[in-house]
């Protein structure tokens, strides 16, 4: 900018010395002069529009300067910024590269020191890994055994719920057979009523209905003959039986145990043979009824074998000479429950 203005004054300078000098050259020197002056006034218009531009050139570049300047100073703040941040960063990379040393230092001093516990812990492990397969083998083992189990029980329960349902049935039939037997010691004893306490009781017995006669209302003694007495009491047992279908009668004959010596007058020889006798003799009265069929009879003699008082005294003798009349309803239907048929 300096240059050009001291060019700028030179030339004013050269200017006014050839207006100074212009009247006394001739007019040939004063054409050249004229020349030049117009020569040097394009170069100095063209020297002022250069100035111009250059002018404005510089300010722009001030202003450019200036916001490089700026730009400038931000970039070496943010230089120094990112310096500094460099700086922590690589003094914290330090630190944490010397913890991760420790770290890894101290961890393979831990497991160094631990490999006999780790090798305890890992014994330990598989030993616990094998019992476990153990256990499983044992409850896979128990699971199909309990499977088994549940496969009995149901066969059991079936099994016991089919035997209840048989159960059930013979208690029905028992509690039938009951009231049959109940319902018939009442109409014997009914039938016999004028007889009991007078030589006849009736009571049950197992499932039976008993008709004790004692040897004063039937025999006289020794004898295979039945007195009237007697004779009338079995002839209303016999109606009485005739209308009973499903009833079964055994006439037991009983003796006391007094040996008997010779031959009787019916032709007993010993107590046996006349306890049979007796009871066949009280069967042939009970069969005078029509109405009884005969295979519903059964006639035996017992003797002295099966006395109502073992004591060997006379009234103990007394009690054990009786005729017993033994009434059972017929069980076929139980029989046929049970699976047990008649031959």
């Amino acid at each position: 900018m300096k240059k050009i203005m001291s060019k700028y004054a030179g030339f004013l300078a050269f200017s006014l010395m050839i207006t100074g000098i212009y009247s006394c050259i001739p007019a040939k020197k004063f054409e050249d002069l004229q020349r030049k002056e117009q020569t040097c006034q394009d170069e100095n218009k063209k020297l002022r529009t250069d100035n111009q531009q250059l002018v404005t050139e510089n300010t722009e570049m001030k202003v450019s300067g200036a916001e490089m300047q700026k730009n400038l100073v931000q970039l070496v703040k943010d230089t120094t910024d990112m310096g500094n941040a460099y700086h922590r960063l690589t003094s914290l990379y330090g630190e944490l590269n010397k913890s991760y040393d420790k770290l890894l230092f101290n961890n393979e001093k831990l497991l160094a020191g631990n490999t006999e516990e780790t090798r305890k812990l890992i014994g330990e492990l598989n030993s616990t890994r094998d019992e476990l397969q153990r256990r499983e083998d044992r409850m896979k083992k128990d699971s199909l055994a309990l499977n088994e189990r549940e496969k009995n029980l149901a066969e059991l329960r079936t099994g016991i719920k089919e035997k209840q349902a048989r159960v059930d049935e013979l208690e029905g039939i028992l509690n039938r057979t009951d009231s049959t037997v109940n319902s018939l010691k009442k109409a014997v004893s009914d039938a016999l009523l004028g007889y009991e306490n007078n030589g006849l009781s009736v009571y049950r017995k197992n499932g039976q209905v008993y008709v004790s006669m004692e040897e004063r209302l039937l025999f006289a003694s020794g004898s295979t003959n039945v007195e009237k007495a007697g004779t009338d009491a079995l002839k209303d047992l016999a109606k009485l039986l005739g209308t009973k279908k499903d009833i079964s009668i055994v006439v037991e004959g009983h003796t006391d145990n007094v040996p008997i010596n010779g031959v009787l007058a019916s032709g007993a020889k010993d107590n046996w043979e006349l306890s049979v006798l007796r009871a066949t003799a009280v069967a042939k009265i009970l069969l005078k009824d029509a109405s009884i069929d005969p295979t519903r009879i059964v006639a035996s003699g017992k003797g002295p074998y099966f006395p109502i008082d073992p004591a060997n005294t006379a009234e103990a003798r007394k009690k054990n000479r009786r005729t017993e009349i033994i009434l059972s309803p017929k069980l076929d239907e139980l029989m046929k429950v049970l699976g047990i048929q008649d031959k």
